[in-house]
């Protein structure tokens, strides 16, 4: 007798739940991951929000209009515990200014008194800004014209400069200027590579006089960053400097204050330089 056929299963038409309900899965999984990164730090924000109410109440926080590498304050410090620094305005934000701005103020009567006959001379300046010290010297007091290896006279006053330097902490930048006539020597292709190995070589100085080399940067400006208009002999005169900017030391976990943008305003030119 023939075998009786079993009856067969009838086809599952529900199959797809399974992918669906997947795809439901991961597409949950997709939207609390994209809302937990979205989520914005509100104590960061509230002190950004405070800081710039406060500068645009009181105009005399803002930065420097002339110093480009100017920060406003409360976005340049340290994070701690989602709030950066002390708050523009704050008791400890102003102790801390005016502590620094004190040590400063010492350095800068020390370097005048050292520097006097140059400063009487107009061939250096010293001036004091809110984030450190700026020393401005005249290339013919260091250089001759279109050369960068420091007169004997200048490597005496700089390694004197630099002792002062080397007792402070602050970060020190050096600066090499031109002015607008160009220059082509088998030394120096371009007025970028004098004014370069003009601030290299006085941060040479430095470290050989004592000063920690992870302290000093130096930069070469050409003639791009002139403090004096005009193609007149006494403009030129002026624009050929060399500018050391020594930053404010903050106090210990303290936030570091931007680096200075040099002073306005030049030393008296002495021709030829």
């Amino acid at each position: 007798m023939p075998r009786k056929r079993l009856p067969e299963d009838p086809e599952p038409h529900d199959r797809w739940l399974v992918s669906y309900a997947d795809f439901i899965t991961l597409l949950f999984a997709f939207f609390v991951v994209m809302y937990a990164i979205s989520q914005v730090n509100e104590s960061k924000h509230r002190v950004l929000s405070d800081s710039l109410v406060q500068a645009f109440q009181n105009p005399s926080r803002l930065p420097n209009a002339s110093s480009p590498a100017s920060v406003p304050r409360a976005i340049i410090g340290q994070e701690q515990g989602g709030i950066i620094g002390p708050a523009p305005g704050s008791p400890e934000d102003e102790a801390t200014i005016r502590a620094m701005m004190a040590r400063m103020r010492e350095l800068g009567a020390e370097l005048s008194t050292m520097l006097d006959p140059l400063v009487r001379a107009g061939l250096v300046r010293v001036s004091e800004t809110r984030q450190g010290l700026v020393i401005e010297i005249n290339a013919s007091v260091l250089f001759r014209s279109g050369q960068s290896a420091l007169e004997p006279a200048a490597t005496r006053t700089l390694s004197e400069v630099a002792r002062v330097l080397a007792r402070t902490r602050g970060a020190i930048a050096v600066e090499g200027h031109t002015d607008n006539v160009p220059i082509a020597t088998s030394a120096f292709a371009s007025n970028w590579e004098l004014s370069a190995s003009r601030a290299a070589t006085v941060v040479r100085l430095f470290v050989e006089a004592g000063i920690a080399a992870p302290r000093l940067t130096a930069s070469g400006h050409a003639d791009n960053q002139p403090i004096e208009p005009g193609d007149s002999a006494e403009a030129r005169a002026r624009n050929r400097r060399v500018v050391v900017i020594i930053q404010a030391e903050p106090e210990a976990g303290q936030p570091k204050l931007p680096r200075p943008a040099p002073a306005g305003g030049a030393p008296r030119p002495q021709p030829g330089a």
